[in-house]
């Protein structure tokens, strides 16, 4: 038996509500449930009961045994004072207030249905399904689902948030340095981002600023940065990048011993850091105000024209400094701006608009959906169940889904679970 299920019989109302009584034999009548508390402290607040002939108003507070009273320790802790009345699943010992006087407790069990209880069993029976409800996920209603998975794409961009209100407190609410930094840590990609994050925070941006109006001054600092130019290679090329970027050292005084070490191995050439350090570099020096242009940009057609970078003429034929390959044109692809907008561009514009105390939900949702679904092992194992994810929307919250929700067994707290068990 786990609690929250509890919870949700309370809060939805999912037991025999007629005839109540307390395990001390008064007659018990629900008023209002009350407010369902997800923080510290009661877990419904201010419920309205009918207990004997005293109306009662407080806080209801949810345990499997009523001894888990104490075992959470609510008895030292003020904010229980106001309990009126202790919803267990089992009833195995009285419960008091500080007043010595005893709080009224509710024995669920005796009044949940079989049925009920039987869907709930089967829901959480599931040690060798990839998620919960994957026999049933089919069966769900569409456009329900597809309310709950817009809902899961907010709160995903809401976490997404997190960081670049951290970013914003460092970079003293500079937005332009903090896409500096949250672009850096997508060129950089699942094995190099933290890398490439620790790049750009190693900086301050006014010195990008003061070096991006030169592509290969740019390229300079960022390869100098990551420890890139370290190695003694004769090309002309490598040997003016690291004259420059000593040069700039000196100017700006510039530390890296807490930038990350790139990482090579396993990695496609064209998302070798070299390459994306350089197209990071070019995208700076043609764009002096990208977050401004960000901003103003809506449709999926001006993003793609302004992410349309290239690497310097160098990386043309080469993949490491060292190495001669075959030229070819090393440009942004369309997949990669994408993945941009998905974890860079679409969650600052949305912290932006929170700040500028702006609605551009619509707007989001709009782009967003013109987006494609990514394509990795959760959204396939998701189609394979109902061929749900057809754009980026779809795909961003079922990533959320999965990871938030059915790993993490919340499936009381997911549209999908309340629609099972309310069948």
């Amino acid at each position: 038996m786990r609690e929250d299920f509890l919870h949700y019989i309370w809060k939805h109302k999912k037991f025999l509500m007629l005839n109540l009584k307390t395990e001390s034999g008064e007659s018990l009548s629900v008023v209002s449930l009350g407010e369902h508390n997800l923080n510290s402290g009661p877990d419904f607040f201010n419920s309205q009961l009918l207990i004997g002939n005293q109306l009662w108003a407080g806080n209801v507070e949810i345990h499997v045994k009523s001894s888990d009273w104490f075992l959470h320790n609510h008895e030292n802790d003020k904010a229980y004072d106001n309990v009126i009345l202790h919803v267990v699943w089992e009833h195995d010992t009285e419960v008091f207030r500080k007043d010595n006087t005893v709080i009224p407790i509710l024995q669920l069990k005796s009044y949940i249905s079989e049925s009920v209880f039987n869907k709930y069993k089967q829901l959480f029976n599931s040690k060798d399904r990839w998620i919960n409800c994957e026999n049933d996920f089919a069966s769900i209603d569409g456009f329900l689902l597809n309310n709950w998975l817009e809902r899961l794409y907010f709160e995903r961009l809401e976490e997404k948030s997190n960081l670049i209100e951290q970013l914003l407190e460092t970079s003293k609410n500079d937005w332009e340095a903090v896409l500096f930094k949250m672009l850096s840590k997508t060129f950089g990609l699942k094995v190099n981002g933290d890398a490439f994050l620790s790049l750009a925070q190693s900086l301050d941006f006014s010195v990008v600023r003061k070096t991006q109006s030169t592509q290969k001054t740019l390229e300079a600092l960022l390869f100098g940065q990551t420890g890139l130019l370290n190695d003694d290679i004769q090309n002309s090329y490598f040997l003016n990048l690291k004259k420059d970027y000593q040069f700039l050292k000196q100017k700006f005084n510039l530390e890296n011993a807490q930038v990350l070490q790139l990482q090579f191995f396993r990695l496609r050439p064209n998302n070798f850091p070299t390459i994306r350090l350089s197209q990071l570099s070019n995208l700076y020096h043609k764009h002096q105000n990208l977050f401004s242009k960000l901003i103003e940009s809506k449709s999926l057609n001006e993003f793609y024209e302004l992410f349309k970078v290239e690497t310097s003429e160098f990386w043309e034929n080469h993949y490491t400094f060292q190495k001669e390959s075959k030229k070819s044109k090393k440009v942004l692809s369309k997949s990669f701006i994408d993945l941009l907008l998905i974890n860079t561009i679409i969650p600052v514009k949305f912290s932006y608009a929170i700040h500028q105390g702006k609605s551009i939900n619509d707007d989001i949702l709009e782009l967003i959906a013109k987006i494609k679904s990514e394509k990795n092992s959760i959204i396939d194992s998701f189609n394979n169940l109902k061929p749900i994810s057809k754009s980026a929307l779809q795909s961003q919250s079922l990533i959320q889904l999965k990871n938030h929700y059915c790993d993490k067994n919340k499936c009381l707290q997911c549209v999908v679970g309340n629609t099972l068990l309310g069948k």
